[in-house]
């Protein structure tokens, strides 16, 4: 799994980044509408994704030699939390910009839930 892992630091990085980014807009009230308005919760959501779903895809890495599936099943599990990963900041930023697109958001759940659901099965056959 070193996709997943190098991946996942990258994706750490990003969050730092913009965390940095967003950090300059935060001391003003109204920035984005204001701490409670959709748009900057959406903007925060998708921040802390990036933190969130790399640190996924390292423990996934790590996990990754002792999960008993086979090679085309692990490589599923791998990908679609890298999917996940992609999609989610993604569709935050997207939903940010026009509600239309909260349609969206099935692709990075259902992403996360296949590989979860595959980890843990991976996992559970130890």
């Amino acid at each position: 799994m070193p996709v997943n892992e190098t991946f996942g630091w990258v994706w750490v990085l990003a969050g730092f980044l913009s965390g940095l980014a967003l950090g300059m807009g935060f001391h003003r009230d109204e920035w984005l509408g204001g701490y409670g308005s959709f748009r900057r919760r959406l903007i925060r959501l998708g921040h802390i994704s990036f933190l969130g779903l790399g640190i996924l895809n390292i423990l996934f890495a790590v996990s990754g030699p002792r999960l008993v599936l086979d090679a085309p099943t692990l490589a599923l599990a791998s990908w679609s939390l890298v999917t996940g990963g992609v999609t989610m900041p993604a569709c935050c930023a997207l939903m940010a910009w026009r509600r239309a697109f909260y349609v969206l958001f099935g692709l990075p759940v259902a992403s996360l839930v296949l590989g979860g659901t595959l980890t843990v099965v991976g996992l559970l056959r130890r």
